[in-house]
């Protein structure tokens, strides 16, 4: 697993008002195995469940270098000079964009091989892909330490083991073409069944005293800025599902 996933980008595009199907569509379709063949791996996409307008997706990469070369091979190869004129026609912003690294991957989130469905299919998971964005004053803060040793803890006592922690990745983006925030993040993932099943984990965080005494406060404390909750539903063809 280690070979796709060195370097991650995680990608939030605003769009324009009703035009989130139709990026997906084109996403699901055109995107995906053609970014793939440049080396990529297309871990998920998602509808963001509280922003009708947001697509959120997720891509990984063996390393830096391999970043360079699959993102320079796929924005000036033939896949994307046909389909992008549809693709940017829905967006409004694309630069919401952070590079990250793994600290921990487990069992949930997807391998090379883990399977895909097929193009054409329209059904979509019910699962929930739930976690959050913290924003942090500097890489040597601590905050990894923080998470593992309180945070994750009291997120697995209330039925949402991470599945994927990553960290802000510092170094110079290798293709400007594409901007990245200049911001230290710690973000997590975890998966959940269903809606019943995201809507218990929150109520019994909401009921742990741990978490709304001790690790909520901390939290804040270290945060340079308001934690971003996603509650996302993958698409179709996602992985990550």
């Amino acid at each position: 697993m280690e070979e796709c996933c060195a370097v991650v980008d995680l990608r939030q595009y605003t769009l324009h008002p009703g035009r989130r199907d139709a990026l997906i569509e084109v996403f699901d379709e055109h995107l995906v195995e053609g970014q793939e063949a440049t080396g990529m791996h297309i871990v998920g996409q998602f509808r963001d469940l509280d922003e009708p307008d947001r697509f959120v997706w997720i891509r990984g990469f063996a390393d830096l270098p391999s970043r360079a070369e699959a993102l320079t091979a796929f924005y000036t190869g033939p896949i994307w000079r046909a389909h992008s004129g549809a693709a940017n026609a829905t967006m409004v912003d694309s630069d919401n964009a952070l590079l990250l690294q793994p600290v921990e991957l487990r069992d949930g989130y997807p391998r090379l091989d883990a399977p895909r469905a097929p193009v054409g299919t329209t059904e979509v998971p019910g699962s929930v892909i739930a976690g959050a964005v913290y924003h942090r004053s500097s890489p040597a803060d601590g905050f990894v330490e923080f998470f593992a040793d309180h945070v994750a803890p009291v997120l697995v006592e209330t039925g949402a083991e991470p599945v994927a922690v990553l960290e802000t990745l510092v170094a110079e983006n290798n293709f400007p073409a594409l901007p990245l925030r200049d911001e230290v993040v710690l973000a997590w993932f975890a998966r959940f069944a269903d809606d019943a099943a995201y809507d218990e984990h929150r109520r019994q965080l909401a009921g742990s005293p741990t978490w709304q005494q001790k690790v909520l406060p901390e939290l804040e404390r270290r945060s340079v800025k308001p934690v971003q909750e996603l509650r996302l539903r993958p698409t179709s063809r996602s992985q990550f599902k």
